[in-house]
């Protein structure tokens, strides 16, 4: 029989208060036959519920209440990438189109921004289909800024051909969003002059994710764009 203890000590005065039961009472015991049942199914919800809350917590956060994505650089050399200027915008992302693209509020506006520097494999293209790796590019992105907060910088042109803004993107932990996209082989490097701030340093991450196969650039999945 499964014993459940909370805490009172039986004994002397241990069954004070407790509500006695007779035949003609409304007050019944409860059959205990029925009550081990019902406190092993309870029992067994907090074990699930408990195991299911360490497995998240184990794994750690993520953007948009997911798991992190497994990342190939290390923290340290995140941390060694330009941090953003002072003059960086805050902004509420609220929907990513793709791995380079995402709408988001700045300054109380909704604005369509792409991300300087880099390309990501297209994946939203009307009558194309996705390039390889496209999916993959644009699942990364969401994990990572759907729903949060970033900071926006710009450079010598605020603006494309397109009318969308044009911007350096940080993560809230001060994470350089486009040097990690690069570095992890979700984009190509991709230099528009004069828009050429960090081009040296896209330059560099390409060439170290191509160099070790990362994403894209793992057998089979290269890009042409």
């Amino acid at each position: 029989m499964l014993r459940v203890r909370c805490g009172v000590r039986r004994g002397a005065g241990a069954d004070r208060g407790r509500p006695t039961t007779s035949r003609n009472s409304p007050i019944r015991r409860p059959d205990r036959r029925r009550a081990v049942p019902v406190l092993l199914v309870l029992l067994l919800a907090l074990v699930v519920a408990g195991c299911e809350g360490i497995a998240v917590e184990d794994i750690g956060g993520g953007g948009a209440g997911r798991a992190p994505a497994d990342l190939a650089t290390g923290k340290a050399e995140r941390a060694a990438w330009p941090d953003p200027p002072k003059g960086a915008v805050a902004a509420k992302v609220q929907r990513v189109s793709d791995g380079d693209t995402f709408v988001a509020t700045v300054k109380g506006r909704r604005e369509r921004v792409r991300v300087i520097g880099v390309d990501t494999p297209e994946s939203v293209a009307p009558n194309r289909p996705d390039e390889p790796y496209g999916e993959e590019a644009s699942d990364f992105a969401k994990h990572y800024l759907d729903g949060e907060t970033v900071r926006l910088a710009g450079d010598a042109e605020p603006r494309d051909r397109y009318g969308r803004m044009l911007a350096y993107v940080w993560l809230e932990d001060g994470t350089f969003w486009n040097a990690l996209l690069v570095a992890e082989g979700y984009a190509q490097q991709l230099t528009i002059p004069p828009n050429v701030t960090y081009a040296g340093l896209f330059r560099r991450l390409a060439a170290e994710a191509r160099r070790n196969d990362r994403g894209l650039w793992a057998a089979g999945t290269q890009t042409t764009s």
